[in-house]
């Protein structure tokens, strides 16, 4: 044999050595070698799949510090989507101090604490990171205070796509997001909240929510920001509760206030459809009274919005004291009065320019939830031109004469 091809043999056969071996798919569940998910989670490594077989299971599983890594992460995943149900327990699963894991397919169901809990351990300058939930369910809180169906304390880099959340607890959130941020929140659904469907607060920064349905979704639908203990703040010398939030082509219908700006700043309200509020289209609070360490609820827009309205709502803006809505910007948002026609418009804290009062946007079939708009709509090219949402709540890019609301127009 020839030098140069015993060195190449030789060399092929060292890089076998020091190949990595390949990732394992541990299979959990009723029978399988992992009876569940906490034991499955101890031994997984980075690039493994925890593959859970069909079945109902107990909730109160650990996943204390697993994480996978940059290129390799840690899949746990539902044998067949909505068919593996967690029910019951304190909290479905707790994960503290994980990292690059992508959850996939799972039902959690009755809990009386949190349905997920995701948190850093109180370690705050090492958060909990890069972490996907995909086509989940969370449903049927079965307790009535502050407890959340999913509950975040210092997550970043977190993306909430395709998810399901329904019968939340009377007193608490959908998603309730203490000191999160570089997160987006996209395509999921939200029906009968309690207290809100999304919170953002305690620090925040940098999230958007963008293409969900918020149906009956609590008292605030959104809030955008809150009110938190100092020693609950990520970063700690954060300045305000929650900034940089997006909220963009999104549904709201009913809910007795579809969006609360409650102590925060730099956070814009774009293209979004507002249907039959119960008491207010918007609210502008400032909860968090530690003026020597928080700025007032301050610049933050509410733009390209469409909003139909009816006699149940009592003011579109409701403004509480400490807060400066001197510094809002309002523009470009369609306001219809479905049943008085001499409305004659929203009392707002400064003037809107491009705005459009009394024209019915003309939806689709909005009593069966259908709020596309068609070519004679009156909002059709009539909103601001900004830059972002790129996109409509189906998908389809805004064109740059863009519609107002959720919607571009379907020809």
């Amino acid at each position: 044999m020839p030098a140069a091809m015993r060195a190449l043999i030789i060399l092929l056969f060292l890089s076998c050595l020091y190949t990595p071996i390949t990732a394992t798919i541990l299979h959990t569940g009723h029978g399988q070698r992992y009876g569940d998910i906490a034991s499955a989670a101890k031994v997984a490594v980075p690039g493994d799949t925890i593959l859970v077989h069909k079945g109902t299971y107990r909730g109160d599983q650990s996943l204390q510090g697993l994480q996978g890594v940059s290129g390799k992460w840690i899949y746990i995943i539902a044998e067949k989507r909505g068919a593996v149900l967690f029910e019951g327990g304190t909290t479905a699963w707790r994960g503290t101090d994980i990292a690059y894991l992508h959850i996939e397919g799972f039902v959690f169901t009755g809990q009386t604490d949190n349905g997920i809990n995701i948190d850093d351990g109180g370690t705050y300058a090492s958060p909990a990171h890069h972490i996907v939930l995909q086509h989940c369910i969370f449903r049927d809180m079965a307790a009535t205070g502050n407890n959340d169906l999913l509950k975040l304390s210092g997550v970043d880099e977190l993306t909430i796509q395709q998810c399901t959340f329904l019968n939340g607890s009377s007193g608490g959130s959908g998603i309730d997001m203490v000191g999160c941020h570089n997160s987006l929140i996209l395509q999921c659904r939200f029906e009968n909240m309690g207290t809100n469907a999304v919170q953002m607060k305690g620090g925040s920064s940098d999230i958007r929510i963008e293409a969900c349905i918020f149906k009956n979704a609590g008292s605030r639908a959104i809030n955008l920001g809150g009110s938190t203990g100092q020693a609950f703040f990520r970063p700690a010398n954060a300045t305000w509760e929650a900034a940089a939030l997006k909220v963009y082509s999104n549904i709201f219908i009913g809910s007795e206030v579809p969006v609360a700006f409650v102590g925060c700043t730099r956070s814009e309200v774009v293209n979004n459809t507002i249907y039959k509020p119960g008491r207010w289209v918007i609210r502008i609070l400032q909860e968090n009274r530690d003026t020597v360490h928080f700025g007032k609820c301050s610049n933050n827009t509410f733009r390209n919005n469409i909003i139909y309205i009816d006699d149940k709502v009592r003011a579109v803006c409701s403004i509480g004291p400490g807060t400066a809505p001197e510094t809002f910007i309002f523009s470009n948002n369609a306001w219809f009065h479905m049943i008085n026609s001499d409305w004659p418009g929203p009392l707002l804290p400064v003037a809107e320019k491009g705005g459009l009062i009394g024209k019915d946007p003309l939806f689709g079939n909005a009593e069966k939830d259908d709020f596309t708009i068609g070519i004679n709509s009156p909002v059709g090219a009539a909103g601001f031109p900004v830059q972002h949402p790129e996109k409509d709540h189906t998908g389809k890019r805004y064109r740059p004469a863009r519609s107002m609301g959720a919607f571009e127009i379907k020809q």
